[in-house]
């Protein structure tokens, strides 16, 4: 089974609305893959669906071939900065060691390899100075370094991202996707929600556009033409010019 991630018949809905209708895709391990579309388009929404945060109308989701429930352990999530209690009382170092619970299980104290384990992940993302400062001291690029350590010690397979780079500043974003890109490598599976279209050619392997539904799939060249593109974004091709698509 080749296949970190297999959706079909995917819908949801809010309040008899449908958000996400009929999705279906499969991304193969070892690919770093950007979630686009325009706003309202279900980006995030399908990424809390794939993930079992928000409920599903239909649809089956399968993590190497597993029920989602079967494979949580292999999972981990960095979600939008907006929805983070940045005044929690908890440390940098204690948010990265919330990451090795999943294995550690929740009535079980981490020990000191727990620890260590996370300090080596907050030096990969260069936040091992800042590991007793209370997280909301931060700033936006320095959390989302530190949430992405706390993915990282989880040891996972398979890393969803919801808009990691969104009012963060230039060297954090540099570093992110520089360690998605390393985990890709090492034949780790990312998805990313992403919004800078001029930056997704450098970033991603495979693009998935939507706009409710699944206007593309697959390969960056493939997917990020004009054709594709305005079926999504209808309407607006002066950005596409922009951009240098040939429209």
């Amino acid at each position: 089974m080749n296949d970190a991630l297999s959706v079909k018949n995917l819908f949801v809905s809010y309040h008899g609305n449908e958000a996400v209708k009929n999705i279906s895709f499969s991304i193969e391990r070892g690919n770093l893959v950007g979630i686009i579309g325009p706003n309202g388009a279900g980006k995030s929404t399908l990424l809390k669906a794939l993930l079992n945060l928000i409920p599903k109308d239909t649809g089956e989701v399968q993590v190497y071939g597993k029920k989602f429930h079967e494979q949580r352990k292999s999972i981990a999530y960095v979600p939008q900065r907006s929805n983070i209690d940045w005044d929690f009382p908890i440390t940098v170092l204690d948010t990265v060691v919330l990451g090795s619970y999943p294995t550690l299980g929740w009535f079980k104290r981490p020990k000191k390899a727990h620890r260590d384990w996370a300090l080596q992940c907050l030096q990969r993302v260069g936040m091992e100075d800042f590991s007793k400062r209370q997280i909301g001291e931060l700033s936006g690029g320095q959390q989302q370094r530190v949430f992405l350590a706390r993915a990282l010690a989880q040891k996972a397979e398979i890393f969803f991202l919801d808009e990691p780079f969104v009012g963060i500043d230039a060297a954090s974003e540099e570093t992110i996707i520089h360690i998605l890109k390393e985990l890709k490598e090492s034949g780790k599976t990312i998805l990313v929600v992403h919004h800078d279209l001029s930056k997704v050619s450098d970033y991603f392997d495979q693009l998935i556009l939507l706009n409710k539904e699944l206007i593309g799939f697959g390969a960056v060249n493939q997917v990020f033409c004009a054709d594709i593109l305005s079926k999504a974004y209808s309407g607006q091709f002066s950005f596409l010019d922009r951009l240098g698509v040939e429209v």
